[in-house]
Order: C-alpha cells, then sequence, then structure tokens
C-alpha cells in the first residue's frame, strides 16, 4: 500500500504541472479553477486515506474491548462514520 506522503506528491505533482501550463498560456482563470481543484482533490482524498487508516486498523478484527467483529459490524462502523451530519 502506498503512502499517504507518495500520494499526496503525486497529486500535487500533477496539478503544479496543468497550472503551470496554464501559466504559460496567461490562462489567469484555467489558474485559479486549478487552484480551487487542486485544494478541493486534497481535502477528498485526504479523507479516503483516514478512512483506509480505519478499515486498516479495523482489519485485525477485534474492538477496542478485544470482541470479535464480523465484517457486516465493521461495514456499519465505517458508514457511521462516513454519514454526513
Amino acid at each position: 500500500m502506498r503512502n499517504r506522503e507518495k500520494i499526496l506528491g503525486n497529486l500535487e505533482e500533477l496539478y503544479r504541472w496543468a497550472f503551470e501550463e496554464a501559466r504559460e498560456r496567461e490562462d489567469e482563470e484555467e489558474m485559479q479553477r486549478m487552484d480551487f481543484q487542486f485544494q478541493r482533490d486534497q481535502l477528498y482524498l485526504e479523507v479516503i486515506l483516514d478512512i483506509r487508516e480505519l478499515v486498516a486498523a479495523m482489519e485485525t478484527g477485534e474492538d477496542e474491548e478485544g470482541t470479535t467483529t464480523s465484517l457486516l459490524e465493521r461495514a456499519q462502523a465505517i458508514r457511521r462514520l462516513t454519514r454526513l451530519r
């Protein structure tokens, strides 16, 4: 599994390249759009990576009290975590 820093670094590298292309064309609108999209995508990716880490921690099959949890219980825990409030 790739680490968080490598994934976020790849995202930043991709956006920097696209941003520089827009800068060379002097396309201010595109540069603003790229800046917004980078920030949005970075936030989404960080949330996804947090969920990935939570799932990896749950793979032991035990909760905090040492009680075995089923796959269904783990899925319900993820659902509760990701529910928008």
